[in-house]
């Protein structure tokens, strides 16, 4: 028995050993949680003002731009008598695909110079530069679906289109697609502390990406041969998404969620470990 009490007072000694670690752990993580909301609420506000100011709309532009430059192309398109091989409406056409380009278009091209716009915040001590790029991207996220849901209810209010055939997957195309808008931002945000021909061969991109991001198309409308190099890009396999939930049955859509997914994924993991090698690029500068 003399044996068994010191292993017993042992056992316990390092049980509560470990809840002490664990306590610890628990409460650092919830500072450091704490902290990066309060980093980024105080980024976020500041974004806001600097690209909107205090007065007029002010915040209101966030998602009455992208509403304007949605409607915008919305009208041309009716006016120029765009016709399509299917009898979809024109409305909601123009909402999923425009809309849908404004989401990653933005995160991406706003991105770009973030690092530059905000250099000088970077000498506070709980600033990085990933926060730079989760601030703006957040916005344009937030500004995009905001239009997106906006224009939705007013035209459907009108009846000018029809509500969609499955919400959820709406939302999953949707969520998609905003995965994707910040991944790139991430690479492209990231990539300018490499050099600024990354800022500046992105914008060229972007204007060309925008024809074959299947916002003007369906993939069901494109020759055969032409159907599988598409579907390369996977904001395609998004938008085919979206207007599979607003549209149903009316056209046959080509998308694969599981290859997107694993698009974005890998995006992503490149776009982190480039924002940690930026930082440590602009730290050094």
């Amino acid at each position: 028995m003399g044996r068994v009490q010191p292993r017993c007072r042992e056992h316990s000694g390092a049980h509560g050993l470990s809840d002490r670690t664990t306590n610890v752990g628990e409460a650092s993580l919830s500072r450091a949680l704490s902290i990066q909301g309060r980093v980024l609420r105080a980024l976020l506000l500041r974004e806001v003002i600097t690209r909107f100011g205090r007065h007029n709309l002010g915040v209101l532009w966030l998602f009455g731009e992208p509403m304007l430059f949605t409607i915008g192309v919305m009208t041309l398109w009716i006016v120029s008598g765009l016709s399509h091989s299917s009898n979809l409406p024109i409305t909601a056409f123009a909402i999923t695909g425009y809309s849908s380009v404004l989401l990653w278009r933005n995160c991406a091209t706003r991105s770009g110079g973030a690092i530059q716009a905000n250099i000088n915040l970077l000498y506070h001590r709980n600033v990085r530069v990933i926060d730079l790029f989760l601030t703006r991207i957040l916005i344009e996220i937030a500004g995009a679906s905001a239009s997106f849901a906006i224009l939705s209810i007013i035209f459907i209010s009108l009846g000018l289109m029809s509500p969609p055939v499955d919400i959820l997957l709406v939302l999953s195309g949707w969520l998609m697609l905003a995965w994707f808008g910040a991944a790139l931002a991430l690479v492209i945000g990231a990539g300018t502390a490499y050099s600024e021909i990354v800022e500046r061969l992105w914008h060229p991109a972007a204007y060309l990406l925008f024809p074959l991001s299947g916002a003007a198309f369906m993939v069901e409308w494109l020759p055969m041969h032409l159907r599988q190099p598409v579907l390369v890009l996977p904001m395609v396999h998004g938008v085919e998404m979206l207007r599979a939930g607003y549209f149903g049955n009316a056209v046959r859509t080509h998308f694969d969620a599981s290859y997107m997914a694993i698009v974005c994924l890998l995006l992503t993991l490149l776009g982190l470990f480039l924002a940690r090698d930026a930082g440590r690029r602009v730290e050094v500068r």
